[in-house]
């Protein structure tokens, strides 16, 4: 399934991961690998190879265009070889030897480029280690992210519980005052009874003070 970005250029496919998708582009031409292997002299094979390996590096560069993370890709790319063969010989360095700044291909791509070079049977390797790395970064920053709402939650308890402490205590004084304010309401019913001969019976409730949990 290609891909198309804002300008214009179409990668071969791509891998879509929660994280980002990840280009893989597979446009390798095997014409002057295959004049390497048909070459009847050391100086035509030397030939070729060099034209090889600059096919090669043309085709990390064009594959690390595809690399827009401010479009929504990771910050690497797959380039895929299609021959378990050429692959190898990477590997090896029996081809794309020829130095690239210094390093080989294979580091050039990987190194500078963020290319990551696959051919047929690694390229589902590549993919689940990455993907598995993704999944384990996500893990830990789900981790990260219960950590610190556990850590909210503990300061939202703290000032619950100051705000309980200063409640309590307002209570504690307001019941104190309506205490006071029943024992001069009995006075006045007694001086009532001095005065009419009689009662109002005015027997309000007093109430007792709310335990804390010290005096528990």
């Amino acid at each position: 399934m290609q891909y198309a970005f804002k300008d214009g250029s179409i990668v071969d496919a791509v891998v879509v991961t929660k994280e980002g998708i990840i280009p893989v582009d597979s446009k390798f031409s095997l014409e002057n690998y295959n004049r390497i292997l048909e070459a009847q002299t050391q100086a035509e094979r030397e030939r070729y190879e060099t034209a090889f390996t600059s096919d090669l590096k043309t085709r990390v560069d064009e594959t690390a265009k595809y690399i827009k993370p401010e479009e929504g890709t990771l910050g690497f790319a797959f380039m895929f070889i299609p021959s378990e063969a050429v692959y190898y010989d990477l590997l090896i360095n029996k081809i794309g030897a020829v130095k690239v700044n210094t390093v080989n291909l294979i580091e050039y791509a990987a190194g500078q480029k963020k290319v990551m070079v696959v051919s047929p049977t690694t390229f589902l390797a590549y993919l689940q280690t990455v993907l598995q790395g993704l999944k384990a970064l996500q893990i830990e920053e789900t981790a990260k992210k219960i950590g610190e709402r556990v850590q909210a939650l503990g300061r939202h308890i703290g000032s619950y519980e100051a705000y309980m402490k200063k409640l309590g205590s307002h209570l504690g004084t307001a019941l104190n005052t309506y205490n006071i304010a029943y024992k001069e309401l009995a006075k006045i019913d007694k001086d009532v009874l001095r005065i009419t001969g009689s009662s109002n019976n005015m027997e309000p409730m007093q109430l007792d003070r709310p335990q804390t949990d010290e005096e528990e």
